[in-house]
């Protein structure tokens, strides 16, 4: 009797789980999500890779401002729904011709006891990992809600090792760090930076997309997609228990998010594989956003250019017209009447001689900087009528440029640093691309340097994401692509809308010349930064000592010629600069032969090596040929790089060049030495080549027809 009572509370329990549990697979059933509700009505996920453990159970919910009961716990499962969804999409750009998008779905519907409020938590599980969101469908008892903090918890199943940079509401702009989550706490002011605009807010805080592997060599990436109307996600690490929590950007009163039902979260993504190829491969970002909105997509190009830039980051020109004046009032300072300070690189026969260059060697587009007027006090002045988008300095005729650039079949791109006055750029926006589609400019890259005004707002929080996406679709109208610095990190919105074309919004090659980046950067950045999008990474620079040619600046540049060279297939962006004078190419023409062959928009991508902080190596194939580009970047340590080129099809030949780095290459102490050699190939060759600290190699592929 004793024993079939035990037994029937054993089963009753049991059904008591099974009805408030849902499991969800993936499709090819690796991993394994479980949701649950905890005895108080709390939501909790966990998930598993192959029965592995890789996220313990971790808590769901949003704290609400002025809100006792919140949105946190006293939920019951109200119903629940599941769905598999397989289909293949072609992006106007992309590594890929066409991309797959396969999941299984699992929606369940919470209903608050209390409040009679419902909430819908959304999981779809992809081969490569999970997507959730918070979702509120429109009800009388939830209609504006402003979110205090959101609790979504990632909890870890050990101390791994990861790639991080610290949180900051300000700046992704840091060299990552390479701990043990134990020893973020510890390691997180040495690796807090000086920026012109940033604000940390814990020393266990880090930002997404967070890289880390595990003891027992698993892979995971957190991050989220498609960031629409909500706060930029940083984590905030509970480093006694390894619990990873949301944690949301404020805006200037404090408040995370300022909500109107029916709305929903962006989805937190956690990505997870035993091999890293497989998260540098994944699609599951794109995936999680809308399809694309732009219904005419034919003026979206991907664009290979050069720029009035390195000059003046590295010191050897300005961006400023003048030194005679220490303020400006825009329509009022006469420059007329000034004079040129010798310095300004945005003139006439500067840019003209970069028109040349570009006509010469096959670029697209010629971007220049400080072209308009108002640069003489552009930064830290909290000023807020600093630049109006429109008018030229005396020495650049906008006009005559555009009508040289056309003449030689270079397109202009335009330049609209914002100095992070975005009530100023809202104000100007529609004169502004207007003004740009009056002057043949069908690109632009915008800029968010220093603190944003409205003053006490942040970079990253849910109102200036919303401008940053008001630029986007703005631009869109005007069809012009969006080249955004400084702005918010992306999460995979370029599919709905691929006239964004490109982010900066991380460490970019710019810190080379502000001291340097450490020479394993770029083989952590795919792993991070680029999980979101393409980044404006502006490769390609040849002469790593900066004293050179601007005598006041000591920078160095970790990388050998090789590594720049690779960067353009291992970073992937459809806008690709080659940043460097062009002077410099001019003694390494040989070298520079590379930078004019390479693709920049792509079929297929296959990730033949990788590993964070040490080694990345990528093929790729050109879109519509039959040419194939293989870059491989390393890290600290000399290293053989082993590769088979079964990529290639069966039964045909094929011509590579291999730009690698010379036998005594070193990022520090030789960076330009490298080697140029070619050799017939097929899908069965080989090859066995030494990657150099902060070195690489670069191949281009062509089929012997």
């Amino acid at each position: 009797m004793k024993f079939l009572y035990i037994l029937s509370i054993t089963v009753l329990f049991s059904f008591f789980n099974l009805v408030n549990s849902q499991a969800l697979k993936s499709p090819n059933g690796e991993l394994t999500m479980q949701f649950s509700l905890e005895k108080d009505g709390m939501p909790t996920y966990e998930l598993s890779y192959k029965n592995k453990a890789v996220i313990k159970p971790s808590h769901l919910g949003l704290e609400l401002k002025d809100d006792d009961t919140s949105l946190l716990n006293d939920f019951k499962i109200l119903n629940t729904d599941t769905s598999t969804f397989d289909d293949t999409w072609i992006p106007v750009w992309g590594e890929e011709k066409e991309i797959r998008n396969n999941y299984n779905e699992l929606a369940v519907s919470l209903k608050q006891n209390k409040t009679n409020r419902i909430v819908m938590i959304r999981f779809r599980l992809f081969n490569e990992g999970l997507g959730f969101r918070y979702e509120f469908p429109e009800q009388d008892n939830l209609v504006y809600f402003v979110i205090k903090e959101e609790k979504s918890q990632f909890a870890m199943t050990g101390d791994h090792t990861a790639f991080w940079i610290p949180g900051d509401y300000d700046t992704q702009e840091y060299d990552y760090t390479e701990s043990k989550l134990s020893e973020i706490r510890g390691f997180s002011e040495e690796a807090v930076t000086v920026n012109l605009s940033q604000k940390s807010y814990s020393p266990t805080g880090v930002q997404t997309s967070l890289i880390m592997k595990t003891n027992d060599g698993l892979y995971i990436n957190l991050h989220e997609a498609a960031l629409i109307n909500y706060s930029c996600m940083h984590l905030n690490l509970d480093d006694e228990n390894m619990v990873f929590e949301s944690w949301l950007t404020p805006d200037a009163n404090g408040d995370k998010g300022y909500m109107q039902a029916p709305c929903n979260s962006p989805w937190r993504t956690i990505m997870v594989s035993d091999d890293a190829r497989d998260i540098l491969a994944s699609k599951m970002t794109l995936n999680l956003n809308e399809p694309c909105k732009i219904e005419d997509t034919s003026w979206i190009k991907p664009v290979k250019y050069i720029g009035v830039w390195w000059e003046m980051i590295t010191g050897k020109s300005s961006w400023d017209y003048t030194d005679e004046v220490a303020a400006v009032q825009l329509g009022v300072t006469d420059y007329s009447k000034l004079k040129p300070n010798g310095t300004h690189a945005a003139n006439n026969a500067n840019v003209k001689r970069h028109i040349d260059f570009a006509s010469e060697h096959g670029f697209d587009a010629v971007l220049v900087e400080g072209w308009n007027e108002g640069w003489e006090d552009w930064f830290g002045h909290s000023k807020d009528y600093v630049f109006d988008f429109v008018t030229p300095y005396p020495d650049f005729d906008v006009e005559a440029i555009h009508a040289y650039a056309k003449s030689k079949g270079v397109e202009m791109m335009m330049h609209h640093e914002t100095s992070s006055s975005v009530r100023n750029y809202e104000r100007h926006m529609d004169k502004a691309y207007q003004f740009m589609k009056d002057n043949g400019y069908n690109s632009v890259k915008s800029g968010y340097v220093g603190d944003i005004l409205p003053r006490g707002e942040n970079h990253y929080n849910q109102w200036i994401v919303n401008h940053y996406q008001y630029a986007i679709e703005k631009a869109a109208d005007y069809k012009i692509m969006v080249n955004a610095h400084e702005a918010v990190r992306p999460t995979g919105i370029c599919r709905t809308y691929p006239n964004l074309i490109g982010n900066e919004s991380a460490r970019g090659t710019e810190y080379q010349a502000f001291g340097g980046s450490k020479p394993n950067h770029v083989t952590v950045l795919p792993f991070t930064r680029l999980i979101g999008g393409p980044m404006d990474y502006t490769p390609g620079i040849f002469e790593m000592d900066i004293s050179k040619f601007s005598p006041n600046n000591n920078s160095h540049l970790n990388a050998t010629i090789a590594n720049q060279l690779a960067l353009y297939v291992t970073m992937y962006s459809p806008l690709q600069m080659a940043a460097d004078l062009p002077e410099h190419y001019e003694q390494f023409m040989d070298a520079f032969q590379f930078i004019k062959d390479v693709a920049i928009d792509w079929d297929k991508s296959v990730y033949l090596e990788a590993e964070p902080g040490d080694y990345i190596t990528v093929a790729r194939k050109e879109k519509g040929s039959a040419n194939w580009f293989v870059g491989n970047v390393n890290g600290n340590k000399k290293r053989t790089s082993n590769i088979i080129f079964d990529f290639l099809e069966k039964g045909k030949k094929y011509k590579a060049t291999i730009y690698a780095d010379g036998k005594d290459a070193h990022y520090k102490t030789n960076p330009q030495a490298y080697t140029i050699k070619t050799k017939k190939v097929t899908s069965k060759s080989k090859l066995s080549q030494l990657s150099a600290p902060g070195g690489g190699y670069a191949i281009s592929i062509e089929e012997i027809k």
